[in-house]
């Protein structure tokens, strides 16, 4: 799958989480070393897709131009805004006899934060229209247009169509099919004896603009999760920026999908699209005041006529962005949740999904993320035990490195090729303890993209949390603070007081194990204090507006490690034992340097030859 344009809030907080953590890797000893631009479209330069006039156009007098005297509009032809609507047991409907396609549309299952029906669609956020020229050249708008209505039933599926007629004989035709228990409505387009009205030398061009309403009590936190995606070719999926404006071209487009963070409108087509531009432009720039509306999105592209008529036949899906329910249709649809790219999105459809999805039809969801975090951190533990054992050999092999540090203080090349020779004939690894924790970072970002994206997370509560989806708030503030917002969260307070303590209590082994700072060197000592306390201040600020099942998750493997670590530290490590071993290793012959070891001697050698030769 491919992926651009992420996030820049997520992609900057763990940006400087991942920076957090490698810098606490790099300071455990004795390793000494170890936003993204989004398209910006100023909203001058968005071209209307819909060049011509907005003005209603006359299409009896327009067309009876160009048709024999005998054909004529319908005499019942609706002059006056109507509509009829239509349902199964997940959606309701309503389509405008204006323009002919739905204009309204809610979600029988599903609550806003308001406790009101979720919308997807309203009089006022959805326009459709379909551009064609007639043989004089006139430009016609169906969105302007009446179109008069008949419905009947097909076996258990309702039909829907709307027409817009000439004569008898001569019309243009919408028709929805809306099956039961189903969001996908069949949508096709089609006319009857137009071949000598519509001028078919020119393609006619369909726009869909369509504004994203809001549906969270946080909008800015919702409009960071709603995004334009879309397919094309054969299961490469894209989607544009996530703060600006941005807009694309597409070839061979299967289909596109207006987001809403947990709630899609997705128009499907059986055969590709070509030369359709996509736009998106944030309608969020004050949130206090932009609270309708999250994104605007607009989709325009051309579509040929089929021996001079109208004919081509679409899906609609409105419903949640549920990767079950999308998954279910098997168009990939379900591609359009951003579980993360790569390997990342590879662990959350493999494990995290699957396995809350099943711990969560036991237990109540709270209960069943603390499980999750219990599963995860234990399966992770054999790594935990690495990086502290390697930090016990460390501790240990402190006064003789501290000797060669004092013995070799002028020849920093010399004193390093020794403490290299002495991890060798301790069979200690100064890698050992910082490449085992780089293995958690994939677990780390699968789970900080999986939270946010949980649609079963969405309005369950726990403990005080009345939605694991959005926020914890436990006080509003009559003010807004910059970065963190304009409530007080707790979750986040309590996984910021979780890393405190696990780095409080780290930090003694770590300063044990630490090496004497070498000249021009950083002191890692100071560095380290800044951490433990920027640290908890740093992630309680940046969750503050996150998911609280995200802050939960944090907040409990904290906890865990630390009783993890308790374990290894007081019943599973023996320093007596590991310093009587690193005692025989050294009494061993001399193994061969492994791969690593080869090249760093390789290097200091060169280093050194250099040096010799520059004193020459």
């Amino acid at each position: 799958m491919i992926e651009k344009n992420n996030d820049n809030n997520a992609l900057v907080g763990f940006t400087l989480m991942g920076a957090i953590m490698l810098l606490w890797l790099w300071l455990q000893p004795p390793v000494e070393e170890y936003a993204v631009e989004t398209s910006s479209v100023d909203q001058s330069e968005y071209v209307d897709v819909i060049k011509d006039s907005d003005k209603p156009v006359d299409l009896k007098k327009s067309l009876l131009t160009n048709i024999s005297s005998e054909n004529n509009f319908n005499n019942n032809i609706a002059s006056e805004d109507a509509t009829i609507n239509f349902e199964n047991d997940l959606i309701y409907i309503e389509i405008n006899n204006k323009g002919g396609f739905i204009s309204s549309l809610y979600l029988k299952n599903f609550n806003n934060h308001l406790e009101n029906p979720i919308y997807l669609i309203n009089e006022e956020n959805s326009v459709f229209n379909l551009n064609f020229k007639t043989v004089n050249n006139t430009s016609v708008n169906t969105k302007n247009q009446f179109f008069t209505s008949s419905e009947y039933d097909n076996n258990d599926n309702k039909v829907i169509v709307m027409k817009l007629i000439i004569s008898e004989n001569q019309f243009l035709e919408y028709k929805y099919i809306i099956k039961p228990d189903d969001y996908m409505i069949d949508f096709s387009i089609s006319s009857k004896g137009l071949s000598n009205v519509i001028n078919t030398q020119d393609d006619y061009d369909l726009t869909w603009d369509y504004k994203s309403l809001r549906n969270s009590k946080s909008i800015e936190y919702e409009n960071r999760y709603s995004r334009l995606t879309y397919e094309y070719e054969t299961d490469k999926v894209d989607k544009l920026g996530q703060s600006g404006d941005d807009e694309e071209t597409i070839s061979d487009l299967n289909w596109f999908s207006y987001r809403q963070h947990f709630f899609s409108a997705i128009f499907l087509s059986p055969k590709p699209l070509n030369n359709v531009k996509l736009s998106q432009i944030n309608m969020v720039v004050d949130q206090d005041v932009d609270t309708t509306y999250t994104k605007n999105y607009i989709a325009n592209f051309p579509l040929k006529y089929n021996n001079n008529e109208f004919d081509q036949k679409f899906n609609l899906y409105f419903g949640p962005t549920d990767s079950k329910i999308l998954s279910s249709y098997d168009k990939n649809i379900e591609s359009s949740i951003p579980f993360g790219w790569g390997i990342f999105g590879y662990i959350n459809k493999s494990i995290f999904i699957p396995l809350f999805s099943f711990l969560s039809s036991h237990f109540p969801y709270g209960i069943a993320i603390i499980i999750m975090t219990i599963l995860v951190r234990l399966v992770l533990s054999p790594v935990l035990y690495k990086s502290y054992l390697s930090q016990a050999k460390m501790k240990i092999l402190k006064p003789e490195i501290a000797e060669i540090s004092l013995k070799y203080k002028d020849n920093a090349m010399k004193k390093q090729q020794e403490t290299m020779a002495l991890y060798n004939k301790a069979g200690a690894n100064p890698m050992s303890g910082c490449i085992p924790a780089l293995i958690q970072i994939p677990v780390f970002y699968a789970l900080f993209m999986f939270f946010p994206t949980a649609f079963d997370l969405r309005r369950k509560s726990f403990l005080w949390a009345d939605d694991l989806s959005s926020y914890d708030n436990i006080l509003d503030l009559p003010f807004r603070i910059p970065l963190y917002g304009d409530h007080v969260s707790l979750f986040p307070i309590l996984a910021g007081i979780a890393i405190f303590f696990y780095m409080k209590m780290t930090t003694g082994q770590n300063m044990a194990s630490q090496q004497p700072t070498q000249e021009g060197m950083p002191d890692m000592a100071k560095m380290m204090k800044i951490m433990i306390y920027a640290s908890p201040i740093f992630l309680a600020v940046f969750f503050n507006n996150y998911a609280s099942g995200l802050s939960l998750y944090y907040f409990i493997s904290n906890l865990i490690t630390i009783a993890i670590m308790l374990v290894i530290k007081h019943y599973i490590l023996d320093e007596k034992k590991i310093h009587a071993q690193i005692q025989v290793n050294k009494a061993k012959p001399q193994k061969k340097p492994n791969r690593f070891q080869k090249k760093m001697k390789e290097l200091m050698e060169e280093a050194e030859k250099q040096k010799n030769s520059q004193k020459k």
